[in-house]
């Protein structure tokens, strides 16, 4: 931000003395508040109360389904999607349904929808030519511009509902409006449905007779096919040939299980023979009835020998005859297994042969199937041709029973339905009188306040230099009073403020006696016009103020100076003062702070703790981290720092490479070395035509008369005293040059 009054120092906003600006005017914004809010109150009672009544319609399918399942939806359905709902939204602000609703409730007769014929006083904008004469317009079209500036009919987001919303300064007309509008809509829809099933009938009538003819003759081609090939069907879906091929194969597996069976049986039995094991093992032999009885007799034949052979000898006739019978049992038992075996082979050859005459009359099928299967390709396609247009006639039957039935009910539902009926309202919608008031009141407040702000802005009372503090700390932590919020870099015709130079006196905590005495420096310090005050010759003689040396040394262009204060602070304040001088003047100065008070430190520095002069020497800070801005001017300044001094004094053959450097880049580098010692100079002075000032405010003349006479005689010759006015009572020459 640009600097006030003319300075080039930035500044920022004061909140404070905004926020007080406004409360000193807070009775007139008060005032303007309530009067607004006064104005505004009979304003919104006179006006005409505003009424809104709401319909809302929901977009649906309504065809029935009169098949009674769940049928797929009808090809003249509407697609139910975003797009389809917004068509009906539009259609529901169309014109011809404005007019129908306009006639049957009869606005065009209301005073509301035609204000322009029921005026008496003719419309300012239309006199300037700002606006259309509405009379220059039909009625009807008046009426219908009038309709549509009170309706609003919008789709609700994410779904398929449309709200129909009017307004009215009649409470009925709200309500009913809406609700006409909704019943006018369901009617034009359902005469376009009636429209087009008596459209739809018209076309199928004669679709239907000229497809009748086409089934007819698709099926009689089926038929003549069908018998003429041979293709006679069993069920619907097998044919003759196909079902008699299908009973063989079932026969031809049972005959062959058959003979897998006997033939195996037939083995078993032969194998047993063979193997002469007992016939009681088999079990074709066991079941035969003969091989029973034989086993019967066999056994009680035995049953006779066994008892006799324990009575008779094993010689006795009736022994041998019983034994004899006992082997002529066992050799017919022996030939009735081997008729069983010749029975089971007899039937494995007849079960064979029956499976070689099955294989026969199988292969006669199979190809009869082949050659029935190449001719029922073509009845297929007869048959699907055929059942093609059976379905075409029965679905134009269908329709054509549909849009009959609903031209001979002269009805059909329309594809959306009321969900909501508009009721009349009990509270206007506008105007709301509170909220009306309210904002009108914060609005006249608000702008009430931005009004003070902006002349406290550009006024400049609301601005301060930037970085003053309001509150700031010494190095014990104790609060200190805000510096005072002006330019402190004056110029050399004006004084520094003697209250300043006491706020800064108390800020760095210094004693009493030494605050008075750099007030009384402060006030002293008046320099007077340089070119007054200097002499055509190069040195001052007339007076010793900071504003003289300041002069001299811009007018001789000196890049560097050694300041000495042997009055300790109070030199090295004016020293400070000298820097802001000719900072002031719009010259770039550095000063470094060689004092071991540090008070240039504390006079110009933000923080005393800030890295400085002996960090730079110790080498623990970088060159550019140990040059900070002073807090009341345009000068720099090195400060104290906080390294060790006794440590730094061990490389001040650095401090002339620091001084060099500073050199080209300030106009001016001013070294104060606070009340040093002449041995002492000799580390920074590179010879003994350096600029030396000697800062003496508060010396008697004799005093410093002994202090030039000191350093001449040590050889500084460049001598430049600056001392209050009125310290030396008479001038003398200031600055000596050797010969």
């Amino acid at each position: 931000m640009s600097g006030v009054n003319g300075s080039n120092q930035d500044v920022d906003i004061d909140l404070g003395r905004i926020i007080a600006a406004v409360w000193e005017r807070k009775t007139r914004i008060l005032g303007a508040t309530v009067i607004a809010a006064a104005v505004t109150l009979v304003g919104v009672s006179l006006m005409k109360p505003s009424y809104r009544g709401e319909a809302r319609l929901l977009i649906e399918s309504r065809s029935p389904n009169l098949s009674g399942g769940e049928g797929a939806p009808q090809a003249n359905d509407p697609v139910l999607d975003s797009l389809n709902v917004t068509s009906q939204a539009q259609l529901l602000q169309s014109s011809d349904l404005i007019k129908r609703v306009i006639h049957d409730l009869k606005l065009a007769q209301l005073k509301e929808f035609d204000p322009a014929a029921q005026s008496l006083l003719p419309d300012p904008l239309v006199l300037l030519g700002l606006k259309q004469d509405p009379m220059t317009l039909d009625p009807e079209d008046r009426v219908i511009q009038e309709f549509r500036e009170k309706l609003q009919v919008y789709p609700v987001e994410n779904s398929r509902v449309i709200a129909i919303e009017f307004s009215s300064h009649d409470q009925k007309l709200a309500a009913d409006i809406p609700n006409r509008m909704a019943e006018v809509y369901l009617e034009i829809q359902s005469g376009a449905k009636l429209d087009t099933h008596s459209e739809t009938a018209k076309w199928l009538e004669p679709e239907i007779v000229r497809l009748t003819g086409k089934v007819q003759e698709a099926e009689k081609k089926v038929a003549d096919y069908r018998s003429s090939n041979g293709l006679f069907q069993t069920t619907e879906t097998n044919s003759f040939s196909t079902q008699q091929l299908n009973d063989i194969s079932t026969e031809l597996a049972r005959v062959r299980a058959e003979r897998a069976n006997a033939e195996a049986r037939a083995e078993n039995v032969r194998a047993a023979l063979k193997a002469g094991r007992a016939s009681d093992t088999l079990t074709d032999v066991v079941g035969s009835q003969v091989i029973q009885r034989l086993k019967e007799a066999e056994a009680n034949l035995q049953a006779q020998i066994s008892d006799q052979s324990t009575q008779l000898l094993e010689g006795h006739p009736r022994l041998k005859g019983l034994r004899a019978q006992l082997g002529g049992i066992r050799q017919q038992i022996d030939s009735e297994t081997k008729k069983i075996l010749a029975s089971l082979e007899n039937d494995a050859e007849v079960a064979r042969l029956r499976e070689r005459q099955l294989m026969t009359q199988l292969n006669g099928l199979k190809a009869d199937s082949a050659k029935s299967g190449e001719e029922e390709v073509g009845l297929r396609a007869l048959e699907r041709e055929a059942a093609a247009q059976r379905q075409l006639l029965e679905t134009y039957l269908a329709r054509f029973r549909e849009a009959t039935s609903r031209l001979d009910s002269n009805a059909s539902p329309a594809d959306a339905r009321v969900v909501s009926r508009a009721v009349e309202p009990s509270e206007p919608y506008f105007p709301k009188i509170v909220p009306i008031v309210i904002v009108v009141s914060l609005a006249t407040f608000i702008f009430g306040c931005l009004i003070v702000m902006i002349i406290e802005l550009f006024s400049g009372r609301a601005l301060r230099p930037s970085g003053v503090g309001d509150v700031e700390s010494d190095r014990e932590g104790k609060a200190l009073p805000a510096p005072v919020p002006a330019a402190t870099v004056t110029p050399a015709a004006t004084p520094l403020p003697v209250h300043q130079m006491q706020a800064e006196a108390a800020r760095f905590d210094v004693s009493e006696a030494a605050a008075k005495a750099r007030a009384k420096v402060a006030e002293k310090f008046i320099a007077p016009k340089a070119e007054e005050r200097v002499e055509k010759a190069d040195a001052p003689d007339e007076g010793f103020t900071i504003g003289s040396v300041a002069h001299y040394l811009q007018r001789h262009d000196i890049p560097v100076v050694i300041a000495i204060s042997p009055g300790g602070d109070q030199g090295s304040t004016a020293t400070v003062m000298l820097a802001r001088e000719i900072a002031g003047q719009g010259r770039t100065v550095a000063l470094i702070d060689m004092t071991g008070s540090a008070c240039p430190t504390r006079l110009m520095a933000e923080n005393p703790k800030l890295p400085g002069i002996t960090d730079l020497l110790c080498g623990e800070t970088a060159f550019g981290d140990a040059i900070h801005r002073d807090r009341l001017s345009d000068a720099h300044i090195i400060p104290h720092g906080a390294s060790d001094p006794s440590k730094a004094m061990r490389g001040v053959d650095r401090l002339t490479m620091i001084i060099d450097a500073l050199a080209d880049a300030y106009d001016l580098v001013l070294v104060e070395c606070g009340p040093a010692e002449i041995a002492g100079i000799s580390r920074l002075a590179r010879d003994e035509t350096a600029e030396i000032v000697l800062s003496v405010p508060g010396f008697r003349e004799d005093e410093v008369a002994k202090l030039v006479t000191d350093f001449e005689t040590a050889g500084y010759r460049h001598l430049l005293i600056m001392a209050e006015a009125g310290d030396l009572h008479s001038p003398r020459r200031g600055r000596r040059r050797a010969a």
